[in-house]
C-alpha cells in the first residue's frame, strides 16, 4: 500500500509531545550520516597525507604500498590501503595512531558525534546508536577528547578576561580510594573557603571569544600556575579584566601589563569597556552543562572542559558541518590513547 506524504504529515502532527520526541529520535539514526563516513575518512588521509606519507614510527618518507586490509564503511566490508615504511619495515594504515585506530564500528562514528554534541549520556547513547556497549563508548569519548584538548589555540587579542573557576575533587569511578574514606556523590569539603580540596579551573577569554580553560592545580590560582598556562598566550598590549585575586594583579605588575579588577559583591561590574562578565558566563554555562554528568572523575576534567569548549565554538549546532569537521580534526592529531592507558590514569598537577 503506497502511503501519501500528506498522510504521513497528518499522522504526525496527532502524535503526542513523547511520541514526536522518539519520532525525531528515530529519525536522526535512521536518517543521519552514516553515509557520510567515507567522505570522512577520505578527507582525513587527505588532510593528515597532505605533504606526503611519513611512517608514525620513524617519520622517515621511505613508503610502500602494501596490501589491503578490510574494514566496515557505511555498512559495507571496504578494502583500505595498508603501508609499509622500507626503513623500520614497520606497517601502517591513514589511522595508525588516531582516534579511529583499531575501531571495528568505523560507520557508527558518525552518529556516536551527534550524542556528543547532544550531550546524551553513555547509556542514551547506546540506545540510539545499538550493537555497541557503553564501556566502548566511554572509551571513544575520552580517545577523542584526549585528541581534541591538544588542540592549539590563537594568542589572545586586545581585552582579555581571566577568572577562576572550582570544581571540588573527584575520584569517581575509583574502587580503592586511600588516604580518605568513600563518600556519596557530591559530598562536601571539610575546610571553609577555597583549599586544597577543590580543583582550580583557569578560563580566559578574549572579545573574539578566543577561550582557554584548564586546570591549574589545587586550590587557589598562583601567579606561577598562570604564567605556565597562558602567559606564552599574552603580550603587554593585552589588557586584563579579572577578579580581585592577588596573584593577577602580581603578574600584571611583573609583565608590565593593564589591569582592571573587579571585586566579588558585585557593586562595582563595569569600568566601561572593561568587566568580567563574559568569562563569568561562560562559568556558569559550563557548571550548568557539567551538572548532567553526575559526577567528573578530576582526572578526565580537562577531556570535558576541551568537551565544552568545542560545543561553544560551534555554538552546539548539531549538523553535518559540524559532525565531520569535529570527527576529521580530532584524527589529525596523533593519539597513541588505549582503553588501558586512560582507565588507568592518574591525575597530576
Amino acid at each position: 500500500m503506497i502511503v501519501r506524504a500528506t498522510e504521513i504529515l497528518k499522522a504526525i502532527q496527532k502524535l503526542n509531545s513523547a511520541e514526536k520526541h522518539r519520532l525525531r529520535e528515530y529519525l536522526i539514526v535512521a536518517l543521519t550520516a552514516s553515509s557520510s563516513t567515507g567522505t570522512v575518512l577520505h578527507e582525513i588521509s587527505e588532510r593528515k597525507n597532505k605533504n606526503g606519507y611519513e611512517c608514525p614510527d620513524c617519520e622517515s618518507e621511505y613508503i610502500v604500498r602494501f596490501g589491503k586490509y578490510t574494514t566496515i564503511v557505511d555498512g559495507k566490508d571496504v578494502k583500505k590501503q595498508r603501508y609499509r615504511c622500507k626503513a623500520c619495515k614497520k606497517t601502517f594504515t591513514d589511522l595508525t595512531n588516531t582516534v579511529l585506530y583499531r575501531t571495528r564500528h568505523l560507520n557508527q562514528w558518525i552518529k556516536f558525534i551527534e550524542c556528543m554534541i547532544e550531550g546524551y549520556s553513555l547509556r542514551k547513547s547506546v540506545d540510539l546508536i545499538g550493537n555497541i556497549t557503553h564501556v566502548t563508548l566511554f572509551y571513544w569519548r575520552h580517545k577523542l577528547l584526549s585528541s581534541l584538548k591538544q588542540m592549539d589555540i590563537s594568542n589572545f587579542e586586545g581585552i582579555v578576561e581571566i577568572d577562576e573557576t572550582y570544581f571540588f575533587y573527584s575520584e569517581k569511578g575509583q574502587r580503592k580510594i586511600k588516604d580518605r574514606k568513600p563518600r556519596k556523590r557530591g559530598g562536601s569539603a571539610k575546610k571553609r573557603g577555597i583549599s586544597n580540596e577543590q580543583v582550580c579551573v583557569l578560563v580566559a577569554r578574549d572579545r573574539d571569544k578566543t577561550t582557554f580553560s584548564e586546570i591549574s592545580g589545587m586550590g587557589r590560582l598562583t601567579k606561577d600556575q598562570l604564567d605556565k598556562a597562558i602567559g606564552h598566550r599574552l603580550s603587554n598590549e593585552n589588557i586584563l579584566c579579572t577578579d580581585a585575586w592577588r596573584a593577577f594583579k602580581t603578574y600584571a605588575s611583573e609583565k608590565g601589563m593593564d589591569i582592571y579588577q573587579f571585586k566579588s559583591d558585585g557593586k562595582i561590574r563595569t569600568k566601561g569597556l572593561y568587566h568580567i562578565q563574559n568569562v563569568n558566563n561562560y562559568h556558569r554555562r559550563l557548571k550548568g552543562w557539567i551538572q548532567r554528568f553526575n559526577g567528573v572523575a578530576t582526572k578526565y576534567l580537562n577531556n570535558y572542559l576541551a568537551w565544552f569548549q568545542v560545543l561553544e565554538s560551534i555554538q552546539h549546532q548539531r549538523n553535518e558541518v559540524t559532525m565531520n569537521d569535529l570527527i576529521i580534526k580530532g584524527n589529525l592529531i596523533e593519539n597513541r590513547e588505549t582503553y588501558d592507558t586512560l582507565r588507568l590514569a592518574k591525575f597530576t598537577t
